[in-house]
């Protein structure tokens, strides 16, 4: 399989939140098939839906990957199970040790039981669209647009 550009989405809201975030970001190196290209910086942000809880730090990174997408997404669960986050008993939104979000797999839009990409809220966010704008701000969602255009019209 040819390599595919992907970006994923980090979060942490509990704990040493940017410890949990290299910690994470060198399981994801560690992966055969994967390879992280650049990592954006990490911003503190407000969290979005329950706002009863501790702030999130957040980034993206850009890997390149030779994995199937439900193969990548079930490695990115894999390793928040490592980090203690159950999504089966987490309060939805709510507070999480990690958080890593498939955003983008190459071009592809895929819309399958318990997998949907481009992420069907990241042109809503900005926690999401500043990191990616930082990695690459060429980067246009299928279906949405350029990022650069999505994150000037959440202004």
């Amino acid at each position: 399989m040819a390599p595919v550009r992907v970006f994923v989405g980090l979060g942490s809201n509990l704990g040493e939140r940017e410890a949990t975030l290299r910690a994470a970001l060198g399981r994801l190196r560690a992966l055969s098939g994967v390879r992280v290209v650049a990592v954006s910086r990490f911003r503190d942000t407000e969290p979005v839906g329950n706002v009863e809880q501790p702030r999130f730090l957040n980034g993206a990174a850009a890997l390149d990957v030779e994995l199937p997408p439900r193969e990548l997404l079930d490695s990115l669960l894999a390793i928040e199970r490592e980090f203690g986050r159950d999504r089966a008993r987490s309060v939805g939104h709510g507070p999480r040790t990690l958080d890593l979000d498939l955003l983008l797999y190459g071009d592809a839009r895929l819309d399958e039981p318990g997998l949907e990409v481009p992420h069907p809220r990241l042109h809503e966010r900005r926690f999401v669209l500043e990191p990616l704008h930082e990695l690459d701000a060429a980067l246009v969602v299928p279906g949405r647009g350029g990022v650069e255009a999505l994150l000037a019209g959440l202004d």
